[in-house]
């Protein structure tokens, strides 16, 4: 038989891998928002570390940290206690890569404005690669303003958090060249409600106190500290747990298990159990919430930018397998109705980068403007609210649009599809971030008066915002319905400011599309819906576009 006979055993109008590609380079929504929300100082090292975050090497950094799991390994041979966590080289490839590139440190480090942009933006390109390695970081991150509530203890610790080295080795804190903060507030009975935590700590002198109690959800049990909630005779305290104590003795926390999570596998989750474990005060005592909440507040920042980054993630393998394939004589991006499904997605991808970044330079507007400050008290709830459900309904549709290959676990689809709920559970579930904005209208006067006044001044920007923004208004004068409506109050504001911001930073057809599909009543209830097809290859090549 003629070779041509066995054509049938060569796979044919097959996608090539999306590897060695630059995730910052073929992201024109980001690079556009890093302009114009003022980091454009950091062109060149975003381009740099976008060409490693779409390197093969990086690319299978993160498949072979999230096939081969964490272990814990609670006792030597010998029957002694270690209660450390054994990782495969992969994810330490990523830590080093991401900590040397000052994805924790550059938002505190830096001596340009825009600190908070440039994280985010680095933070965005490197959750792509892998979801689990993304939490310590962010945790180490956020830390930094707890830390620095108790002087003596940020002088001993920061210079540590804030290095660019990154040291896995299990020794003492003083003794190593760059650290990790994980946290632990939530136990068995409690959950989102940490005034029932049962764990206690009782002073021994100095500032000291011994923790006794149990945590049934301790993120990153790897980390060279925690900081944790437990009752005192002042109510509930912040404090911060080292896994070795001053004196170099291995600290009283005993893991008991790692959480067998639907996603976020190559991360660790564990249970902990205190036993007298060795603490210090974080802030003032009874006001653990308080002291804790910066650091709640900073990682919420990311679980924003991180859901609108997974989310671009899966439009990158969607947009590169639909202008691969071909089907019905023609390729897969050039079929009317997969456009539709595509700018609809496209164009909820740069809705959410866009709210997570003007959040992020709200943050840095915040450090000289109190306007910004309660700006971003309440609009961190909901973004955080609004981009963490939003990714979660894309991932479905994105997985669907390349068939069978995206459902194959060989496709970083399924991965990404179990990742992404994470970020909307972490840190406070739905509602409650929406309880939280209604708290912090109720508590905080000024951040809904802020809001409403950056609402205002937009009016007249479009017919159909107008009529958002005048909905909005009636929500918010009936305060007996807050609570019932809390939702619905929540995803007007996140919507609201969508629009808004695109209207200001994206160009003229990109808003238009979104403030017809997305505020008007007639917006179908599944994406591909829209019934103007305006420039959908403009809005696709925002998203991803080969350079």
């Amino acid at each position: 038989m003629a070779l041509s006979d066995f054509d049938f055993l060569r796979s044919v109008n097959q996608v090539p891998a999306l590897e060695d590609y630059n995730s910052f380079t073929t992201h024109a929504v980001l690079q556009q928002l890093m302009h114009t929300y003022g980091a454009g100082w950091m062109q060149e090292q975003a381009t740099a570390f976008g060409h490693i975050m779409g390197s093969h090497s990086m690319q299978e950094a993160g498949n072979l940290a999230n096939k081969y799991l964490p272990v814990l390994k609670t006792h030597d041979r010998y029957g002694n206690r270690l209660d450390v966590v054994e990782f495969h080289p992969a994810y330490h490839e990523m830590m080093t890569t991401a900590i040397q590139h000052q994805v924790h440190t550059i938002a505190w480090t830096t001596p340009s404005e825009g600190g908070y942009l440039a994280h985010s933006i680095l933070s965005f390109l490197k959750q792509q690669i892998d979801e689990g390695t993304s939490c310590p970081l962010t945790m180490t991150f956020a830390a930094v303003p707890s830390l620095k509530l108790e002087p003596h203890i940020a002088q001993e610790w920061l210079p540590l958090v804030l290095s660019n080295e990154y040291d896995a080795r299990h020794i003492p804190y003083y003794e190593k060249k760059g650290v990790t903060i994980g946290m632990a507030m939530t136990e068995p009975q409690g959950g989102s409600d940490v005034r029932a935590n049962l764990t206690i700590a009782k002073p021994v002198g100095n500032g000291i106190y011994h923790i006794t109690g149990r945590k049934w959800f301790c993120s990153a049990p790897m980390s060279d500290a925690f900081l944790v909630l437990a009752q005192t005779d002042k109510g509930l305290s912040c404090l911060l747990v080292p896994r070795f104590t001053p004196d170099g003795e291995k600290n009283k926390l005993f893991f008991q298990r790692l959480k067998d999570k639907l996603g976020n596998k190559s991360n660790a989750s564990g249970e902990v159990e205190f036993h007298g474990a060795w603490a210090q005060l974080i802030g003032e005592e009874g006001r653990g919430v308080a002291s804790i909440m910066e650091m709640v507040r900073h990682t919420r920042l990311d679980c924003a930018v991180g859901s609108a980054a997974t989310l671009q993630r899966a439009l990158v393998e969607v947009i590169h397998h639909c202008q691969h394939r071909s089907t019905f004589g023609k390729k897969l991006i050039d079929q009317p109705l997969m456009k539709n499904v595509l700018a609809d997605l496209c164009l909820e991808s740069e809705a959410a980068t866009t709210l997570a970044m003007r959040l992020a330079k709200g943050f840095d507007d915040a450090l000289t403007d109190e306007g910004a400050l309660y700006f971003t008290r309440i609009t961190t709830a909901v973004a955080k609210f609004w981009n963490t459900k939003r990714a979660v309904l894309v991932l479905g549709e994105a997985m669907e649009s390349m068939g069978g290959n995206g459902y194959v676990e060989e496709s970083i689809l399924p991965r990404l599809y179990r990742d992404v709920p994470v970020n909307a559970i972490w840190e406070g579930s739905g509602n409650i971030q929406a309880l939280d904005v209604l708290r912090a209208m109720q508590k905080e006067p000024q951040s809904i008066e802020v809001l409403m006044h950056y609402f205002q001044q937009s009016r007249g920007l479009d017919k159909e915002l107008d009529q958002q923004l005048l909905t909005l208004q009636q929500l918010i004068t009936d305060p007996a319905g807050y609570e019932y409506k809390a939702r619905i109050i929540v995803e007007k504001m996140a919507l609201a400011i969508q629009a808004i911001e695109l209207i200001q930073v994206a160009p003229p057809a990109v808003a238009e599309l979104f403030c017809q599909s997305r505020l008007s009543a007639k917006r179908g209830l599944t994406w591909g819906t829209m019934e103007t097809p305006t420039a959908p290859e403009t809005i696709i090549h925002r998203i991803y576009r080969e350079v």
